[in-house]
């Protein structure tokens, strides 16, 4: 006993916390079969019928029987639920949704422009067409005002230039964060809009 303080040692608990932390939340790991610890679970088969509470013995028995896995679906409930089921087939399915989720997903990404306060107008057009192009593909644009000496002085013309970008873009972007001084930039960013 170490300071003072006992806390009860569970190795399954300290298991899952590294299981989550290393990124394998995909599927969660059930437990299965001989794996289940308690004496009375509440059974459900496979077909969603309730058999209600049973010894693990005659469930695991159902189950062999049935030549299916008895899996652990809800372990803090009083007693446990499980279910039978083709442990392999669920895994399976599971993570063909989940591949399924992941290509509907898009990615957005953050493109970065850099301007000066003294930009000449076709530079400041080239940087329109950029971000236009950017928000068009459904990019996040992040418009940096660099300040050079006491350029920062005059800050309220690298707000009127970022201002002035928004405005030009409003056609596919919205202003995600108003233009804010960080250091010796300033920093706006766009989003594209939801219809485009």
């Amino acid at each position: 006993m170490l300071g003072g303080f006992y806390r009860p040692f569970c190795l399954d608990s300290i298991l899952l916390h590294y299981q989550n932390k290393g990124g394998n939340k995909t599927i969660k790991d059930l437990r299965i079969n001989n794996e289940i610890r308690a004496r009375e679970v509440r059974l459900v088969g496979d077909d969603g019928e309730q058999h209600g509470v049973v010894s693990l013995r005659e469930a695991l028995s159902m189950a062999q029987e049935r030549h299916l896995d008895l899996v652990e679906v809800s372990p803090t409930a009083r007693p446990p639920v499980c279910r039978l089921m083709d442990y392999g087939k669920y895994k399976y399915e599971q993570a063909k949704k989940e591949r399924e989720s992941r290509k509907k997903q898009k990615v957005v990404s953050i493109k970065e422009l850099k301007i000066r306060p003294n930009i000449e107008d076709h530079d400041f057009d080239v940087k329109v067409k950029s971000a236009h192009r950017f928000l068009s593909d459904g990019d996040k644009v992040k418009c940096t005002m660099m300040f050079r000496g006491r350029e920062i002085v005059h800050a309220g013309l690298g707000q009127e230039t970022l201002s002035k970008l928004a405005d030009l873009v409003k056609d596919v972007g919205i202003i995600e964060r108003a233009p804010r001084v960080e250091g010796r930039s300033m920093i706006m960013i766009l989003a594209p809009k939801k219809g485009v």
